[in-house]
């Protein structure tokens, strides 16, 4: 009998597979793809944009206003839903193509799905070369999409209409595997993409992915379970894959249960409230005295559900006790084995729950005292709150700015950061009271993420007011999903730190022998030839309310407050500009990162930094 098909264009076949796809956790079915968010030109207009117009489905249609600005919105929705719904991009060939890349490159090392639909030259070659098209003499078959190749988890180029049926099946497979997802690029041909073919019905019955939880092995519980016991100072570090995986309260029954101290990476910030008995606050360079002190000393390192950046583990200088190893619990073999450490590849929840029970069976308890931790948390609360009520004669201090902001927003809110010095001050200072209302991503740290990432959370979370804070260096490089933002009415607020340029990489620079160079929005000068004038007089919330936005001024900790309670007020994306004096931002805390410095300079201070930087090296972990 011969199978039942339906004539579709491969553009129109994907999107009524994409609208089939489901997952199921823990007995929870949810629709897995939500929409399409695009960028219309020549390269998909009349091909996948024929298709979201006339037969999408269910799937909702969101328009863009730049390509790396949606495919961060994107990203940002995911990671909001942890990783259980994502949405898809489309732009045109060549430079929208392109401009996909660094927010593609984003997810990808972020863990985090979504899935790139770029427009590509002509398969037929009839009209070649074809606008945008890249031509690379030496290989015909390369196109600007290619480069996607270094930045996904899964690449592939439909140059027939029937190649989408296997390549669809394996591009959600990548999407749906919680060890293996990232960004998926299907790069499709502008000709393919209006072609048709007889596709099977049975491609678009609906399909559910069932995400089972991988159980530990009972070998690798044993093993973990006998390097934990012969340890007296364990630390825990919660990751990314705690929220991921829904491990927050197992985390802190384990915990709980013997008496651990748990730090925080980025992504794993808010898994425990701030005022938890056990939660020490962010470990590693931007990390708290309390977590950085205590993962010196540690004798076992138990990492849940973290890929170890830099960052977390100081350059790998935070643990420093002799006898400290590793115990990594991780659903990524390739996170699992860092830092030579005992693997337990698994879901976090299940093996913490099967730790827990071998663990408490053996009548294990750590060695800390009574009072140990509870005296170094005490501690570091009483500099946070020193640090949240910092007087400072030039203007407004960024890190009291950060405390009014903490203390008068809803405990549910949501805020979005990825980069500059505000996601070091956060993840010290900012007190999350409730599990995904900390979104930081700071894996790739990619400027521009705040403004779309937080629309994304938005369009992701009905219910929260969701807040972009932002510096203004990273509000100039992508700003334009505020647009998208009013388009859609989905209200999110910006929280601009307005201190004249870089400032997170000029206190670096200064901090290894510079005298500063290039980093602040100044004017240049006439005499010196450089880039040390006055400050660039930018006007953030005029611009803002010339897009639509409301706007609001505020140089004190009063007018920020008051500013921050009308925002709440307010139904429609609004922008506060806050004037913060530049190098008001934390730093040191027992932590060290480890860049480049010269070897060779005219400048002595450079070359004490290179010889303080030798000594720290000698001092790390090499692996």
């Amino acid at each position: 009998m011969a199978a039942i098909t339906i004539r579709l264009t491969m553009a129109q076949a994907l999107l009524r597979f994409l609208d089939q796809q489901y997952i199921s956790v823990d007995g929870q079915e949810t629709k897995f793809v939500h929409g399409v968010m695009g960028i219309f030109g020549h390269g998909n207009v009349t091909g996948i944009g024929e298709a979201l117009e006339r037969s999408a489905g269910d799937l909702v249609y969101i328009q863009g206003k730049n390509e790396q600005g949606m495919v961060h919105t994107a990203a940002a929705f995911a990671k909001q839903h942890n990783r259980r719904k994502i949405m898809a991009c489309t732009s045109s060939i060549g430079p929208g193509a392109l401009n996909m890349i660094t927010a593609a490159a984003t997810a990808t090392v972020n863990r985090i799905p979504v899935l790139l639909l770029p427009g590509d030259n002509f398969a037929s070659r009839q009209p070649d070369p074809v606008l945008q098209q890249l031509e690379v003499q030496g290989d015909y078959t390369v196109s600007a999409n290619d480069p996607f190749k270094s930045v996904s988890k899964y690449w592939d180029r439909i140059v027939r209409p029937e190649q989408l049926m296997t390549a669809a099946v394996q591009a959600i497979r990548v999407l749906t595997d919680p060890a293996e997802t990232g960004a998926v690029t299907l790069a499709l041909p502008q000709d393919v993409q209006a072609e048709a073919y007889d596709y099977p019905e049975a491609f678009f019955e609906k399909k559910v992915h069932y995400i089972d939880r991988r159980p530990a092995a009972a070998q690798a519980v044993e093993r973990a379970a006998a390097l934990v016991a012969g340890k007296s100072r364990p630390l825990l570090v919660a990751g990314g894959g705690v929220l991921y995986a829904s491990a927050a309260e197992e985390l802190i029954r384990f915990a709980e249960a013997f008496g651990i101290p748990v730090a925080e990476t980025q992504a794993g910030k808010s898994a425990l409230p701030w005022n938890h008995p056990l939660n020490v606050g962010g470990i590693g360079v931007t990390g708290s005295l309390a977590a950085n002190v205590l993962a010196k000393q540690a004798d076992l390192i138990i990492g849940v559900g973290t890929r170890y950046s830099d960052f977390t583990t100081a350059s790998k200088s935070a643990f420093t006790n002799p006898d400290a190893q590793f115990l990594n619990i991780n659903i990524s073999g390739f996170d699992a084995v860092k830092l030579n450490g005992e693997a337990i590849t698994a879901d976090a929840r299940e093996a913490l729950k099967a730790l827990h029970e071998a663990l408490a069976g053996q009548g294990y308890r750590s060695g800390y005292g009574e009072a140990e931790i509870a005296g170094m948390k005490e501690q570091w609360d009483r500099e946070v709150d020193r640090l949240y009520s910092a007087e400072c004669e030039a203007g407004l201090a960024q890190t009291r700015a950060l405390g009014v902001v903490n203390r008068t927003i809803d405990p549910s809110s949501v805020i979005v950061c990825a980069a500059g010095s505000l996601p070091g001050d956060l993840h010290r200072l900012w007190r999350a009271a409730e599990p995904k209302t900390y979104h930081i991503e700071y894996g790739f740290s990619c400027m521009g993420y705040e403004v779309s990432g937080a629309f994304g959370a938005a369009l992701a979370d009905l219910n929260r007011e969701v807040y972009a804070l932002v510096g203004d260096g990273s509000y100039l490089m992508l700003h334009s999903e505020l647009v998208t933002s009013l388009q859609e009415g989905r209200k999110i607020t910006v929280v601009l730190f307005n201190n004249h340029g870089f400032q997170c990489i000029h206190n670096l620079q200064r901090g290894h022998g510079s005298d500063g160079f290039g980093n602040e929005f100044r004017f240049r000068e006439t005499e010196t030839g450089r880039l040390t004038g006055s400050y660039l007089p930018i006007d953030f919330a005029a611009h803002a309310r010339s897009l639509g936005l409301k706007a609001y001024k505020a140089g004190t900790a009063e007018e920020l407050e008051a500013a921050l309670l009308q925002a709440k007020n307010e139904t429609i994306s609004t922008l506060i500009e806050i004037a913060v004096v530049p190098g008001t931002n934390t730093d040191g805390y027992e932590s060290w990162w480890q860049v480049g410095v010269p070897e060779v300079s005219v400048s002595g201070k450079v070359l004490s930094a290179y010889e303080e930087m030798k000594a720290r090296i000698q001092a790390a972990r090499l692996f």
